[in-house]
């Protein structure tokens, strides 16, 4: 039996013009746009593909649970993947929207690991957050032989005291609530003046300062800290 196509699409970080040609061209063609929302919140990843949908789409909205509980959001995306295997078995090509890229901290990868294997799947790359955000502080983040590490704000702080110290440049990403922890591990390891903070990154509401000049102990979920390496000789 023929089935239908199975795509993860990179939609970037905030611009929709951001979005990859053949990012649009999927769009175009696939008949279900599928995307996740939070907490009953609008989707992200639809807002910023919206201009680039068509009418006539039929669209599957994955309700997610932010809560610390694992079993919560396994239910979720087991309900998700049922919904999206209906279509494809249907014939009907699936289109699913990722903030940034699919398969960088992206909600797609729990999806392909329950359908990937099942169904002829796509994964269209899309511009991640840590890229537009140095975009837009105008500032290199490596060069030659120089080292970056992109960490999770929700690591513990000894893990990323560890992990920082041993990389020329990093990206911290995720910070919200674990603002406050990530900057005095910044201030610990000496690197407060290079570090810069930016929020919604190419996107409504884009903000870059300098870590120094951050006052808030708590920032948006979509917010990071990066901090380049110096200039390679």
């Amino acid at each position: 039996m023929i089935t239908g196509r199975l795509f993860g699409v990179g939609v970037g970080p905030g611009d929709p013009e951001l979005l990859t040609l053949k990012a649009v061209r999927i769009l175009h063609e696939s008949p279900v746009i599928a995307y996740v929302s939070a907490d009953g919140r609008p989707s992200v990843a639809r807002r910023i593909a919206a201009q680039h949908l068509l009418p006539g789409h039929s669209e599957i909205n994955l309700a997610l649970p932010m809560l610390p509980l694992p079993e919560l959001a396994q239910a979720a995306y087991d309900e998700g993947a049922s919904r999206i295997g209906s279509e494809l078995e249907q014939g009907h090509d699936v289109a699913v929207l990722c903030e940034g890229d699919p398969l960088v901290y992206g909600s797609f990868a729990y999806l392909f690991d329950r359908l990937g294997e099942r169904y002829p799947t796509e994964v269209v790359p899309g511009v991640v957050s840590f890229t537009a955000a140095a975009a837009a502080a105008r500032k290199p983040l490596v060069g030659r032989a120089q080292t970056m590490v992109v960490l999770p704000a929700t690591l513990p702080r000894d893990a990323l005291l560890a992990q920082i110290g041993r990389t020329d440049a990093a990206a911290i990403l995720k910070l919200g609530r674990n603002l406050a922890k990530v900057r005095e591990v910044i201030y610990e390891l000496g690197l407060s003046e290079q570090a810069i903070y930016v929020e919604h990154a190419s996107g409504v509401g884009e903000r870059v300062l300098r870590l120094v000049d951050l006052t808030a102990d708590e920032a948006p979920y979509f917010s990071l800290l990066l901090l380049p390496a110096g200039r390679p000789s």
